[in-house]
């Protein structure tokens, strides 16, 4: 590691915890694993501090949701569906298509709030409820949303438009949850994903959350330690190949994925946001896409460098736009000739 690499680390690593924590760091280049650095899960009010080690689970929020893309990804290869396809929602009024949703511009009305002082469809179907696990079909309440434009025509960032991405697997590789019930739903979906991009990508020690439909939480739920992260990002740097150079994913799907068709001028990037296919991208570091979770979980993906970089923490979104510059540093000095 160059001592410009270290510098940016240890600045990273050593942050004031009032600006945010980096609870676990890899930078992987060329295939090699060139960065591992582990911290703590800060204390909330349900838990106490975590010490972060390489076995350590590390929570994905909406980094899950590229996950979701590699999952209908394996579908079209094997035929199960075609991008192009209506999704069944249960409702006669609009034809929202599996592109539609993947690009979330499905039309339908969601509102993606995470503070729980203001309306938020987000939080009431992930938290709502006595036990605070959500509502029991996730996929069907964000399908119950109004109609508020024609399918394919507006961009509105909704953790809704997965998790009705994820009802329509379940119903596709098993039925529906009044036809053969939760369990075997959810037992498809985690079958599937587990041999078709889970394992094949190289990953261990995965797990994910399902709703009582047996619905993947595709827009939010999945654990992993940071080298399975990063293994993931590996496996769309590596233009859909795995560790043993099997083809997961066609290149022209990876490809795909960091092709921008909207723009999020909010967010924490020096020129905002762009979005793909359940994947961001960065106007500010043409080539480069990336996974992102609430509060700085990050899969940075610059296949050009030959480098992917993962980081997890808690980050305050006020000290966002600080992390995405310490982030860019991490980049160059990875990157660099």
């Amino acid at each position: 590691m160059t001592s410009s690499l270290t510098s940016c680390v240890d600045d990273l690593l050593g942050r004031d915890p009032g600006r945010g924590v980096t609870s676990a760091l890899g930078l992987v280049h060329d295939g090699h694993m060139v960065v591992e650095r582990y911290g703590v899960i800060p204390a909330n009010p349900l838990r106490p501090e975590v010490a972060v080690t390489a076995d350590t689970p590390l929570l994905s929020w909406s980094v899950a949701k590229s996950v979701v893309h590699a999952l209908v990804g394996t579908l079209i290869v094997d035929g199960s569906i075609d991008i192009h396809d209506r999704v069944e929602l249960g409702r006669d009024d609009t034809s929202i298509t599996w592109l539609d949703l993947l690009e979330m511009r499905s039309g339908l009305a969601f509102v993606e709030e995470y503070e729980p002082d203001q309306p938020s469809d987000c939080i009431e179907m992930l938290f709502s409820g006595e036990d605070a696990s959500g509502v029991a079909d996730m996929g069907a309440f964000a399908a119950g949303q109004p109609v508020v434009a024609p399918p394919g025509h507006v961009w509105n960032y909704s953790s809704g438009s997965t998790n009705i991405i994820c009802r329509a697997i379940g119903d596709c590789l098993a039925g529906t949850v009044d036809e053969v019930g939760s369990d075997a739903r959810r037992d498809a979906v985690e079958n599937h994903l587990r041999q078709h991009v889970i394992g094949p990508a190289g990953m261990e020690a995965w797990s994910a959350r399902f709703d009582r439909s047996g619905t993947l939480i595709g827009s939010s739920f999945m654990w992993a330690p940071l080298r399975s992260w990063c293994a993931f990002g590996e496996l769309y740097r590596r233009g859909g190949h795995g560790p043993a150079d099997n083809v997961v994913l066609p290149l022209d799907w990876v490809k795909g994925a960091g092709v921008a068709i909207a723009h999020d001028p909010d967010g924490d990037g020096p020129e905002g946001f762009g979005y793909g296919r359940h994947w961001w991208t960065w106007p500010h570091r043409p080539g480069v896409f990336a996974a992102h979770g609430y509060e700085g979980q990050f899969i940075v993906v610059w296949p050009e460098a030959k480098v992917t970089l993962a980081h997890f923490g808690v980050t305050p979104r006020e000290h966002a736009p600080a992390l995405i510059e310490q982030l860019d540093r991490l980049l160059d000095a990875a990157g660099a000739p």
